[in-house]
């Protein structure tokens, strides 16, 4: 016989869990409805982080085990999947805006506006939310500037958290405010709240902020795209602000076994913490203490990105300040080749 479903009250809104003892995480003995619970206890947290914003869901409907894995065109076999498009047959108070994708085709999106469309999207096997970096409904105007600081191999955590320390002066120079948070994994992000802008300024600016941030760091931090040109140095995303390229939100539950959350910090503990130290298991306690540590990013003003837009066509003036987009982009205004460093070398070579 099918399992009956729990009916959750959220703030006045019934929200059916189905299935609320199928394993979700079980390495750490969570079934369905206690991950539910876990997005009730940081409730305020992960509303604030998605409230608003369009929202793609990173869905894992069978849990996450050991070898769990999303589909993609190698693996069309996954267990899990990015859903992008607001699923049909939702209640009628879930809601939903329209953005435009890099191709300019629309598409309509959840855009929670409260916590109950929130837990519905966790019973549809959310436990990762990817939030558009804009608020409906002005869906083509960037606020919140993202910073992405990518461990890569021979660099870990403490490598991101000193880069971090040094970007906080550099957005401080900016004119920005940056706020702290662990990605889930072994990064940092760091956002400040901007001016609506459009996207192709945000990225601009995000750019010119990598750039500088590899200047005082050049043996520690560098904004090159190419894989094969990073070497063992922290890698500014600079492609993260691109339109469609979305950030994990606060809160967040990374889906590995471990169940490490993606946790807002102070400027203070940035040093002293790790990314094990923030679990599903262990951040309602630390929520409970302590309360969401990224309210102030809600309540600050917002910047403009003019000193940072300036630092960009500074660079430009010297020579080729775009960088390459992501390959799935369409061909952008002044971008260079999408070619490899090695690739066009063995070309001019031959």
């Amino acid at each position: 016989m099918p399992e009956a479903p729990v009916e959750l009250n959220v703030d006045g809104r019934t929200v059916r869990i189905s299935s609320p003892s199928k394993p979700y995480f079980p390495g750490l003995g969570l079934n369905k409805l206690q991950v539910a619970h876990y997005f009730l206890a940081v409730g305020p947290g992960i509303l604030a982080a998605l409230k608003d914003r369009p929202t793609t869901m990173e869905r894992w409907p069978n849990g996450v085990g050991e070898g769990s894995s999303l589909v993609s065109p190698s693996n069309p076999d996954g267990d899990a999947f990015y859903q992008k498009r607001a699923p049909k047959g939702m209640p009628d108070w879930v809601q939903t805006a329209t953005v435009r994708f890099p191709s300019g085709r629309p598409a309509v999106q959840v855009c929670p506006a409260d916590l109950a469309t929130i837990v519905w999207m966790v019973n549809l096997g959310t436990v990762r939310f990817h939030p558009w970096p804009v608020r409906a409904p002005q869906t083509d105007l960037v606020d919140q500037l993202r910073i992405d600081l990518d461990p890569q191999p021979g660099t870990d955590f403490a490598d991101a958290v000193a880069a971090a320390l040094v970007l906080r002066e550099v957005l401080t120079e900016a004119g920005l405010t940056g706020f702290a948070k662990t990605s889930g994994g072994r990064g940092l992000h760091v956002f400040a709240p901007i001016v609506p802008s459009d996207f192709i300024d945000a990225r601009h600016a995000t750019i010119a902020i990598g750039r500088e941030l590899a200047r005082r760091l050049p043996d520690e931090v560098t904004v090159n795209w190419w894989k094969e040109e990073r070497g063992e140095r922290i890698f500014v995303d600079f492609n993260q602000m691109a339109r469609d390229r979305l950030m994990t939100s606060a809160y967040s539950i990374r889906p590995t076994p471990a169940g490490r959350v993606s946790a807002p910090l102070t400027w203070d503990e940035l040093a002293s913490v790790s990314p094990d130290d923030f679990t599903v298991v262990t951040m309602p306690a630390r929520f409970t203490e302590r309360g969401d540590l990224w309210a102030p990013l809600y309540a600050s003003d917002p910047a403009p990105i003019t000193t940072a837009l300036a630092w960009y066509a500074r660079d430009d003036a010297g020579g080729g300040a775009e960088m390459p987009y992501p390959p799935d982009y369409p061909k952008m205004p002044g971008e260079p080749p999408r070619v490899q460093p090695s690739k066009k070398n063995e070309a001019n070579w031959q």
